[in-house]
């Protein structure tokens, strides 16, 4: 479709009426996108893929994040023929420190609402600490055949939710994703912050993270720190 309000928003809807696993809705323009905390996601008409996805896995309810952790890296996958796309915990899509992308996800019923925006072209120059595809690969690609090879890239990793022996795979892919495992971190929480070395994800897809103490966090705003920043 042309515009919308929010691609999460309508699939939301979709699911709470009882449809089925595999709904995919595209989306030239948001008129309400949002990131993390309701934070404004807005991309210039046709400059962006703006996708949500409908997945319907079996995993209990602290170990959803791995709906969006399958969708992250069948992201990164599609995108591997041209270059290297990093994953930051716990929903950006970086090419050499510079946001390519996000996600965010929202639990409707049995069901996972996995919402994607990621830059094709025009942002990176626009937007400080942003950049797209064509500015960091030097290719300017076609929406539909990046999702159709998202989609190839989501129909294996869905597979994998399916069970402890693929949802081991999949933690391993995510292991190497990260680009913040082994970084210094600021972590900030509804109550407070977090500072120190993220060291892990365990098997919900938790960070973990030491510091003057150990934490595993589910959910945070995660920057990384160098030296006398942290």
């Amino acid at each position: 479709m042309e515009s919308v309000g929010s691609t999460n928003d309508l699939v939301a809807g979709r699911a709470r009426a009882g449809e089925s696993e595999g709904l995919v809705v595209v989306a030239d323009f948001q008129e309400s996108g949002r990131g993390r905390r309701d934070r404004t996601w807005i991309a210039p008409p046709g400059s962006a893929l703006l996708s949500s996805y409908l997945l319907r896995a079996p995993l209990p309810p602290d170990q959803r994040h791995w709906s969006l952790v399958a969708v992250a890296l069948s992201a990164r996958a599609a995108l591997a023929p041209w270059g290297v796309v990093d994953v930051k915990w716990p929903n950006d899509l970086l090419v050499a420190e510079k946001k390519l992308g996000g996600l965010l996800a929202h639990v409707v019923d049995d069901g996972v609402v996995v919402g994607l925006g990621m830059n094709l072209r025009g942002i990176g120059s626009q937007v400080e600490g942003a950049t797209s595809v064509l500015e960091s690969f030097g290719v300017n690609l076609d929406r539909d055949d990046l999702l159709d090879a998202l989609l190839d890239q989501l129909d294996i990793r869905r597979g994998l939710l399916n069970s402890s022996e693929g949802l081991a795979n999949l933690r391993e892919e995510y292991r190497a994703s990260l680009v913040t495992l082994g970084r210094q971190v600021r972590c900030h929480l509804e109550s407070g912050v977090v500072r120190g070395v993220a060291r892990e994800v365990d098997e919900r897809g938790y960070l973990v993270v030491e510091g003057d103490e150990t934490w595993t966090l589910s959910a945070a705003d995660v920057v990384h720190v160098r030296g006398e920043e942290v």
